[in-house]
């Protein structure tokens, strides 16, 4: 069989192991849900545990799939939901307490008091972050304070930090027997604890939060020759298998859309929504709610920057239609009884279930289905839980052209729910651009399986992977003027309805 690479994606609620042929082209994949855990409102957790099970399970599969020898397969490498955070015994390998998920809101006081020591744009300037419940520091920061395990092992030096990628890394490569503990530089840069311009833990901020440097991983190249370690010849691919690249989820889909050019954009539609914008070298500080991260770093060259804009709530809105509300039996189903209407009706969803992330950066908003009338039926609010996706991107967009300076032109999409053509129309018609969905639309499994595929020769650079991208369908603006600017006043006025809900 022709040489592979695979992908482990690692996303908020499944597992999923793709593997790619040299075109970009999906070869087999596997995938396997697990368990969310809500403890408490507005508290998210995972089973670190679980995690690590099922991607042994999915990448078992995968490979069955694909007919393939473990040999066939090059190299992998892994794309993970960002921020969510795990400590663990690093002599065991046990996690000290479940994984705390990106959306928890449960560091929400921590939030608040560094942010009364020094503004929530603290420490912006290092981080380029503001302080908020997203990210990792102020979660193991709250691991340190309320679990006396974790505080008793990070005091003996056995306790280990990582992202969910440093998690499966440290597993496939050893675990407790000489598993390397890395993170790459896009999840660092998430962490609220890694200064952009030298690449490295920020002692200062380390010190405030009462984090010894000891736990954190070592922080590597997305794409890195050095390789971190091998799979066990005994394990799911059957195989040594080198694990040499990492990426954010969202910077992956950057990758894997070949926005490597500064100016690119691509908007990801799945758990939440992430619009990231390609700022090449330059680090853009945001003056208008949106972050500034790392986009990838390919070996020693010197890093890639862009700016996200990051909703907590997208697809989840539609999976809270189907399973709580229950109005739906299958997610697909909600284009259809969306089409049932012409409109919203007047009634607006704003999916606050965590906060609201950019632009606005309100832990205390919580969500509201505004402008019911008895005219209001389901179809109004099928279209307004898509509707509710198309606005939040509109805000984003519009703070990332203040922050950037330049009106963006048209947006590549990719995710779970640029399947739904009605959500893909009404946001070209929203924005006033062309919206562009590629053939593949695994981008962000595609980016890690380009990170790894770089790193140990199976691409020769950029161009190769830009060669690879292909439009499948585009999607024209052609809404009224005057009825776009009354659904987007709508919209900001439904907004306004959900801030100061908690104390």
């Amino acid at each position: 069989m022709p040489e592979t690479i695979g992908a482990l994606d690692l996303g908020t609620t499944s597992n999923r192991f793709i593997i790619f042929d040299h075109q970009g082209q999906v070869v087999a994949m596997d995938q396997k849900e697990h368990e969310q855990i809500f403890p408490r409102p507005g508290w998210v957790e995972h089973n670190p545990m679980e995690i690590w099970k099922n991607a042994l399970a999915v990448m078992r599969n995968a490979r069955q799939k694909s007919g393939a020898a473990g040999g066939d397969i090059k190299a992998i490498g892994i794309t993970n939901q960002r921020e969510t955070t795990i400590v663990w015994d690093r002599k065991t390998g046990d996690p000290l307490y479940n994984a705390i998920v990106w959306q928890c809101t449960r560091t929400d006081a921590i939030c608040a008091a560094l942010a009364g020591e020094g503004g929530q744009d603290r420490f912006r300037d290092k981080t380029g972050l503001p302080i908020a419940t997203y990210f990792s520091g102020p979660k193991i920061k709250w691991i340190l304070d309320n679990v006396p395990a974790a505080r008793q092992a990070a005091k003996n030096g056995n306790a280990y930090f990582g992202t969910v990628e440093s998690w499966l890394v440290w597993w496939l490569t050893g675990g407790p027997d000489g598993g390397s503990h890395i993170t790459d530089v896009t999840n660092a840069s998430r962490t609220l604890l890694m200064d952009l311009k030298t690449l490295d833990w920020d002692d200062d901020i380390l010190d405030i939060l009462g984090i010894p440097r000891t736990m954190l991983p070592r922080i590597v190249p997305s794409v890195d020759p050095e390789l971190w370690g091998y799979t066990s010849a005994s394990g799911p691919l059957g195989a040594r298998v080198p694990v040499c690249g990492a990426l954010g989820d969202q910077q992956a889909a950057l990758v894997g859309q070949a926005c490597f050019s500064p100016g690119e954009a691509k908007n990801t539609y799945g758990t939440g929504c992430f619009l990231l914008l390609n700022t090449g070298n330059s680090i853009v500080p945001s003056r208008h709610g949106l972050i500034t991260t790392v986009a990838y770093q390919i070996g020693s060259e010197a890093p890639v920057y862009c700016l996200e804009g990051s909703i907590a709530i997208a697809g989840a809105l539609v999976q809270w239609f189907r399973d709580n509300l229950g109005m739906i039996s299958s997610a697909p189903e909600i284009e259809a009884l969306a089409r049932e209407v012409d409109d919203n009706g007047g009634a607006y969803i704003v999916p606050a279930f965590s906060g609201l992330f950019a632009p606005y950066w309100r832990s205390d908003a919580r969500g509201a289905m505004v402008g019911l009338t008895r005219f209001v039926n389901k179809g109004h609010l099928a279209r307004a839980v898509l509707e509710a996706n198309a606005y939040q991107t509109l805000d984003i967009v519009e703070a990332m052209n203040k922050d950037s300076g330049v009106d963006l032109s048209h947006l590549k999409v990719d995710g779970g729910m640029v399947a739904n053509e009605l959500l893909m129309q009404f946001q070209a018609d929203v924005l006033n651009v062309p919206v562009i969905r590629p053939k593949v639309t695994e981008t962000t499994a595609l980016g890690a399986a380009y990170a790894a595929g770089l790193a140990v020769g199976y691409w020769s650079g950029l161009d190769e992977l830009r060669s690879n991208w292909a439009e499948d369908k585009i999607w024209q603006p052609g809404m009224d003027e005057a009825r776009r600017q009354e659904g987007i006043a709508g919209w900001r006025k439904a907004v306004q309805r959900t801030l100061d809900w908690v104390d």
